[in-house]
């Protein structure tokens, strides 16, 4: 059997690869809408071997569409993605329109597939970070009840789209160029800022660290605190993950049981230098783990290294799994 699949925002970076994800997993397709822009119609984008042509979004597109995969931004998404689902389209949303909302499914296949058949039209696709920090953690939870997470990432600025890779590669080569889509220049440079500063000093990427765990987990006892960083790598998000546990876990245990979690991959032999490192990480769906050692500060802590691609598990791939568990 095969569907009809839309994909919205299919011209950016997270539409491109989520049509790519689609091929490489050979998801039954039986005919795929490519959805933009005015801007960007007309564009042709190839998907197994034959060219299509990104259309204009409008609600009449979503009419036999089975499943939409939105990629446009928060905006659109709020207006369009409602407009689909009367026309009986399940929607995957990329965006961050929807997943606090209490009516609709915050979804991360390899943690919380049960609550994706809950839907009411709509599911949400969590934010990249939290996507591979839950990957890691779920496992762990299960088996000693995580009480408490500090987490620090390190964000590739592929998450702020194609403009902030051309913006960090033209300073590279000309260090005096302006900066337009940070605050300050990103090329051998740091920028403890993702997201708007809120009136308690954390950043709107840092709460959606803490919330959307608790509601993906289902366990509003859990408290994260995080500092989002970006940094000048192209692709992979990585993230120094800090745990304390109920129970004791020991790195040993904890390595055991990575080893056999879905989709995790543990590489933790710092003898060798075998660690997760973001080149090596981009273009892979897993989430890969190392660094696993004790926190000796406090009773029952661990401390773990976490690194994903985030424009594919963090986004794109972690669609596309929602989307399997209808076929």
């Amino acid at each position: 059997m095969g569907y009809h699949v839309a994909v919205v925002g299919a011209t950016g970076a997270v539409g491109r690869t989520m049509i790519q994800i689609l091929e490489e997993r050979n998801f039954p397709v039986d005919r795929l809408t490519l959805l933009a822009s005015q801007r960007s119609a007309g564009e042709i984008i190839t998907f197994k071997g034959k060219p299509h042509e990104v259309q204009v979004v409008q609600p009449s597109a979503f009419d036999g569409v089975s499943i939409a995969l939105f990629s446009a931004g928060a905006g659109p998404s709020k207006e369009i993605a409602p407009q689909a689902v009367k026309y009986g389209t399940v929607v995957i949303d990329n965006s961050s329109a929807y997943r606090m909302d209490p009516n609709v499914p915050l979804v991360v296949p390899e943690v919380n597939a049960h609550a994706a058949k809950q839907h009411q039209g709509i599911i949400a696709n969590p934010n990249c970070s939290t996507i591979g920090m839950l990957v890691a953690l779920k496992p762990l939870h299960d088996a000693a009840n995580i009480k408490r997470v500090v987490v620090s990432t390190y964000q590739a600025v592929s998450g702020s789209g194609h403009e902030a890779v051309t913006e960090m590669e033209k300073q590279v080569k000309d260090p005096n160029a302006k900066p337009e889509v940070y605050p300050h220049p990103i090329a051998f440079n740091i920028l403890p800022h993702i997201g708007d500063f809120q009136d308690d000093g954390y950043t709107s990427e840092e709460w959606k660290m803490h919330n959307e765990t608790r509601k993906i987990l289902e366990d509003d006892n859990i408290v994260v605190t995080a500092t989002t960083v970006r940094v000048p790598v192209h692709t992979s998000h990585a993230e120094a993950v800090n745990i304390e546990t109920e129970k004791k876990l020991t790195p040993e245990q904890a390595k055991e049981i990575l080893k056999n979690a879905p989709g995790v991959i543990l590489q933790d032999d710092p003898a060798n230098n075998i660690y997760p490192l973001s080149l090596d990480v981009a273009g892979k769906d897993e989430v890969f783990v190392g660094r696993i050692r004790e926190d000796f500060t406090i009773e029952n802590g661990l401390n773990l290294w976490v690194v994903s691609d985030n424009l594919r598990k963090g986004a794109a791939t972690n669609a596309v799994q929602i989307a399997e568990l209808f076929v």
